[in-house]
This record gives C-alpha cells, sequence and structure tokens, in this order.
C-alpha cells in the first residue's frame, strides 16, 4: 500500500502543470514612430524614452529590433534627432514609416510614393549596411479599396521593400497620452492603474493572438508585436518583456518571422485581396473572429 501510495502521488507531481514545458512562442518586436512619438511628460526628453528602451531591449537580450520612422518629427522636433544615431549604436535598424504619417485611405497612390521616398534618403545616411528596406504602412491602413492596395503594393514591390506585418497588437501607443497628463497631475495612483491594465492588455493580446493561429494552424506561427517609441512604453518595457518571457516567449528578428509561409505576401510585397493579419485569415475561411478582450477606450478617461 506504502508504495503504491508513493507511486500515485509521484504520478501527480508530474502531470502537475507546473511541470509542463512551457509554450515556445517566437515573438519579433518592431517599434514604430520614431524618433517622436506622443506627448512627453514634464521632465522627460525624446533622448530619455530612447536610452530606456534600448536599456530594456539590451537587458531582456531581444537581439535585432526593427524602428519604423517618421523624418519629418526631425523639423518638428529637431532635439530628438539623436534617437536615430542612438538605435543604430545599439545595433538595431530602421524602417521606413513614410515622411509624415499619412493614412493611405486619404491620399493618392503617387503621394503615398512621395510620402515613403522622402524618407530614404535619412534611413540609407543611418543604414551603415543594415537592410532599411521595410516598411510599415502608417495606422496599418492599406487604402480603402482593392486598387488602392495593389497600387501601393505594387509602388513598394518597385522599390524593393517588404512589408512590415503586424500579428499582435494591444494598441500599446494609446496609454502615452494618459500617462503624460497623469504626470502632469502627480497622479500615482492612476498611473499605478495604467501600469496594470498595460500589462493586462499584453497579456490578453498574446492569448487573443494565439487562439487564432491556432484556430487556422493547430500551432503557433512566429508573431510581429507592434509597439511605439513612448514615454510610458519605455517606462513599462523591462516588466512587459519579462511578462512575455514569463508566458514562454522568445525573440526573433522580424525578417526571421516573417519567412513563415503566412507573410508570404508581404514578405514580397505582392498584390493580396486583404491585409496579411489573422483576423483576415479567419475571415477568408468562413470562421468568426473573435472580439478583442482588451479595450484602450477607458483610457481617454484617464487623469483628464
Amino acid at each position: 500500500m506504502k508504495v503504491a501510495a508513493a507511486f500515485l502521488a509521484i504520478a501527480a507531481l508530474v502531470a502537475t502543470p507546473s511541470f509542463a514545458k512551457p509554450p515556445k512562442i517566437q515573438v519579433a518586436i518592431t517599434v514604430d514612430d520614431l524618433p517622436a512619438h506622443s506627448a512627453l511628460p514634464t521632465g522627460v526628453t525624446r533622448v530619455d524614452i530612447a536610452a530606456d528602451f534600448l536599456a530594456a531591449l539590451k537587458e531582456a537580450k531581444t537581439g535585432s529590433v526593427y524602428g519604423f520612422i517618421n523624418g519629418v518629427q526631425l523639423e518638428r522636433e529637431p532635439a530628438s534627432a539623436d534617437v536615430l544615431s542612438m538605435w543604430r549604436a545599439a545595433g538595431h535598424p530602421l524602417g521606413n514609416h513614410t515622411w509624415t504619417h499619412l493614412n493611405l485611405a486619404q491620399i493618392d497612390a503617387a503621394t503615398f510614393e512621395a510620402e515613403v521616398a522622402r524618407n530614404e534618403p535619412l534611413l540609407e545616411k543611418l543604414a551603415n549596411g543594415s537592410d532599411w528596406h521595410w516598411l510599415r504602412f502608417p495606422f496599418l491602413s492599406e487604402g480603402e479599396s482593392l486598387e488602392k492596395r495593389t497600387a501601393a503594393r505594387a509602388v513598394l514591390k518597385a522599390r524593393g521593400y517588404h512589408i512590415a506585418s503586424v500579428t499582435l497588437n494591444f494598441d500599446d501607443w494609446a496609454w502615452n497620452s494618459a500617462y503624460a497628463r497623469c504626470v502632469t497631475q502627480n497622479d500615482q495612483a492612476a498611473i499605478a492603474g495604467l501600469e496594470t491594465s498595460y500589462l493586462k492588455a499584453a497579456e490578453d493580446s498574446l492569448a487573443y493572438s494565439r487562439s487564432l493561429s491556432a484556430t487556422l494552424y493547430g500551432k503557433d506561427i512566429p508573431y510581429v508585436l507592434l509597439m511605439h517609441l513612448g514615454a510610458f512604453d519605455a517606462r513599462m518595457a523591462p516588466r512587459l518583456l519579462a511578462l512575455y518571457r514569463s508566458l514562454g516567449v522568445t525573440f526573433t528578428p522580424l525578417e526571421e518571422a516573417e519567412r513563415h509561409p503566412f507573410y508570404k505576401a508581404d514578405l514580397e510585397a505582392t498584390a493580396s485581396p486583404t491585409p496579411i493579419t489573422l483576423e483576415n485569415a479567419m475571415a477568408a475561411r468562413g470562421l468568426p473572429v473573435p472580439k478583442r478582450p482588451w479595450s484602450a477606450s477607458a483610457l481617454d478617461a484617464v487623469c483628464p
């Protein structure tokens, strides 16, 4: 009886979830709106934000992280120029987010090409051998029609670009302006609430993307995470990256993630009937797209 009881106890321990191997989840981090994103909290500079964010990437050993630039910010905030050289000095590549971050749904294909081209001398100057031919659509918008999307992709194909997809996104941008308001008001309780909701949204969004991938493919694809270079993102980066690690995430470069067949049309900048997203892949198969379990809408009411 004692032997049997001992055997059952060992079996129970082996079956305990804590002994299970964590899932292997590959995530490519990408960061939009360099060198200046959202409001600046009192006493904080763009260089401060970049330094903190880059330190978090280094500590987490993320490897290569693409930063996507809007060159117009160098005219609007000349003091932010050092952010781009800091990014490159840290070993991270830069990509194109167009000059002024215009929504493709509100401009024509010729204007879009001009916006892409205007960023290129700056990117080439900073490249130092890195591949800057990656583009992230502003607002993740590929236009209001198939015709517009096809024309834009033809522009990118002709100019030698890959498209930076997004398959993991928790609307991190929305926390940055709320945080700046709360700093001005010195509302520490509200800031603590922002911290909690930010991490919860990040965790929920990972579970959401993984559920879509599991439905579509029965396993995880490599995910491409969208972030922004804002003050709250920099504040939260160490905790966010630690959270991802605890959930089984390993970090991978964008170009590695997009070698997965799911991203083929974006990697090659070829025609696609819809933008390359997990939600659109679900819809294309006639599968219901679940509602996102997080929302940033309530942030407008924080520290008004």
